[in-house]
């Protein structure tokens, strides 16, 4: 056989396979016998071991697995892949509807497209003219861990995209869908385990999440995975009028979607079909959590846009948590990063919702008087959303007189006196030094939009404070080369770089350090706001709460958050010690007058001039603000190489749109280097 009869061969064989993959893995309706397409395969697998330079990344045989890697490299989501707030009830859905007719100024019911929720675990997979090319985890919803290698494995994912006539193909297509094992498979799973003296998975959820994450996709291909998919991130070329298009346009293009989607026009409906699920929930092949209800027409949702991390335009609706009851041993306080201090649950371990619970958030000290919760308690806990462990409630008949009440009153690690800010229900340790805070702290005064002191990450930093090396953020300033080189793992190179990083962040501005110091509701921008207001450190720390409430856009939660950092002692040691170890402020950018004062701007696309942290930087200087979503309010659409939907989007909605060029020159016009 020749070169060009094998590769003839090779195409043949893969659109049969993938045809064959196609009606077993996503129809459930297969066509050939398991021989017959082994026979197939193993052709395939002959050609292209003699032929080697013709295997394709989307070749059927390389789901079988790679090489093992040593991490998953991070992949940043063109746009991001936000969270959904959550119903758990009727009212809930009915505010839900409220709230999007208010905004739209409508009274017709809205056309809602209802589908089952999947308990598994969310992926983007990202396709280029048809092709699969990245598939990523969640993440944080902006970046997420590159999986492709494993999620390859996975047959109901197409590596080539079903091409049909009268349909169009688009250039780039990243699909969103929920990785997850089916019931039969993870009981299947869990009995080998066993067999093989291995632990069992907790649920299917734990399974599919321990699968993706496997290092050496060997292991991923041999756990019978499946991916159903529900939606789209970015997309060139094809355009969508509903929700509904997109899942048919999905489902003819080769993936897998849930059949178990539909219309609903108004909450009625939405409720009627809640209550069908919920009868059927015990017969579908996957674990559910609930109903996902979206507004269909995909113009409404442009204009609802989205709330913090959350779309405005959808809603997860919950099905009732699993309840045990158990009884709680202690009461422990733990110490987040910005000094929230959680009251948790010790409880006698019990399985709810098919993973062990031994602990449960208590929230806050208003959550435990208001139910009456104490050590001792008998008590009945639920996984709220099938998520949070909680307790519901006390079972008072089972008190025994010996049950102990409980108040948070100081920082278990510093023994600091709890301090709770008006209008705030949780209590937080405001010591700067808190050792149980320290080590956040300093990756936050470290990072890149603070002072931006690189070198030192997370096994860094712990070395640092474990050491005690370093008792305060101040503390950086004193550190010399024989501390660092004494560090695990730290050559006398990385060493000299990062003494050199520290000296450099000695010029900063004020707003830096300001956002730097971690204070509680102030962000890079309010810190802005408050160094063009103050000027330095000591005229903010002695600024009242009426002072900084006359700022604009500063209100009494801020202003309250900064005056109780500024008048714990600790705090103002700390801030002495860095103020005497040479940092100088370089002058301050006032935005009270620039141009581009009160302008929103985004970016899309790779810019090849700067940064998209120096291109916000030039756009904050001159008093406007960098916004991650389109929306009526943006002014400015700046469009980088290679472009994502938003670019499309926002000349449907007649926003201002500039190439970078056009950016650069608005930019020296409003500095006046471009003025005749």
């Amino acid at each position: 056989m020749d070169p060009q009869a094998a590769e003839n061969e090779i195409g043949k064989l893969k659109k049969e396979i993938n045809y064959h993959n196609h009606r077993y893995y996503v129809l459930d309706d297969p066509e050939i016998s398991d021989a017959g397409y082994d026979r197939l395969f193993r052709r395939l697998e002959e050609i292209e071991g003699r032929f080697p330079d013709l295997i394709t990344t989307d070749s059927p045989t390389q789901r079988v697995g790679a090489p093992p890697l040593t991490k998953f490299e991070p992949a940043t989501h063109t746009i991001p892949m936000l969270s959904l707030s959550n119903a758990f009830d009727e009212k809930d859905v009915v505010e839900f509807d409220r709230r999007i007719k208010k905004f739209l100024r409508r009274e017709n019911e809205i056309l809602y497209a209802v589908e089952p929720k999947l308990d598994g675990v969310a992926v983007e997979l990202v396709y280029s003219d048809g092709i699969f090319l990245v598939g990523s985890t969640r993440g944080d919803g902006i970046t997420g861990e590159n999986i492709t290698q494993n999620l390859k494995t996975i047959k109901s994912i197409p590596l080539t995209l079903i091409r049909r006539e009268g349909m169009g193909m688009p250039s780039r297509l990243a699909v969103r869908g929920e990785v997850c094992l089916g019931v039969s498979a993870f009981k299947k799973l869990n009995r080998k385990r066993i067999e093989e003296g291995e632990p069992p998975f907790a649920n299917p959820r734990n399974a599919a999440a321990g699968s993706l994450r496997q290092l050496d996709s060997n292991v991923t291909a041999k756990r019978p995975l499946d991916c159903l998919c529900y939606g789209i991130g970015d997309v060139l070329g094809v355009n969508f009028t509903t929700h509904q298009e997109i899942l048919h346009m999905l489902s003819c293009w080769g993936f897998k979607v849930t059949r178990h989607v539909r219309s609903c026009s108004g909450t009625k409906e939405i409720i009627d079909y809640y209550r069908h699920i919920m009868t059927i929930r015990e017969e579908l092949p996957y674990e559910i959590d609930g109903l996902v209800i979206k507004v269909d027409d995909r113009i409404l949702q442009e204009r609802l846009g989205e709330i913090s991390r959350s779309p405005r335009w959808a809603m997860a609706y919950k099905f009732p948590a699993t309840q045990e009851t158990t009884k709680i041993k202690d009461i422990i306080v733990q110490v987040g990063r910005t000094g929230a201090l959680t009251p948790v649950a010790i409880m006698e371990p019990v399985i709810v919702g098919g993973a062990e619970v031994g602990r449960a958030s208590l929230h806050n000290q208003d959550e435990i008087d208001k139910k009456d919760i104490r050590i001792g308690d008998t008590v009945v806990i639920q996984r709220a959303g099938d998520v949070i462990p909680e307790v519901v409630k006390v079972i008072i008949s089972k008190r025994d007189g010996r049950e102990k009440k409980f108040r948070i009153s100081q920082c278990p690690v510093c023994k600091t006196r709890a301090q709770r800010l008006e209008g705030e229900a949780v209590h937080r340790c405001l010591r700067l030094s808190c050792p149980a805070k320290l080590k956040e702290s300093i990756k936050h005064f470290v990072s890149k939009r603070a002072m931006d002191i690189d070198g030192l990450g997370d096994k860094i930093v712990n070395q640092l404070v474990d050491t005690k090396l370093v008792k305060d953020i101040a503390d950086l300033y004193s550190l010399t080369r024989e501390d660092l080189e004494g560090l695990e793992r730290l050559a006398e190179k990385s060493a000299g770089n990062i003494l050199a990083a520290i000296r450099n962040s000695k010029n900063t501005s004020l707003s830096r350090l300001i956002y730097a110091l971690g204070i509680r509701h102030v962000g890079d921008h309010l810190a802005k706001l408050l160094a063009e207001r103050y000027h330095d450190l000591k005229k903010l720390g002695e600024a009242t709460r009426e002072d900084m409430e006359e700022i604009y856009e500063i209100g009494p939660q801020v202003a309250s958050s900064v005056a109780e950092f500024f008048s714990q002692e600790a705090n103002q040691r700390v801030i002495d010690k860095l103020l005497s170890s040479g940092i100088i402020f370089c002058p301050q950018e006032k935005t009270d007058d620039r141009e581009f004062k009160g302008k929103n701007f985004l970016f899309t696309g790779t810019l090849s001039s700067f940064s998209r942290d120096e291109a916000k930087r030039e756009v904050e200087k001159r008093g406007g603000r960098v916004t991650s979503s389109l929306s009526s309010k943006t002014g400015f659409l700046v469009a980088g190489g290679g472009p994502g939907s938003k670019l499309a989007k926002a000349q449907s909605l007649g926003i201002n749109i500039l190439k970078e060029q056009e950016f650069i020159d608005l930019l020296r016009m409003e500095t006046g280097d471009g003025k005749n």
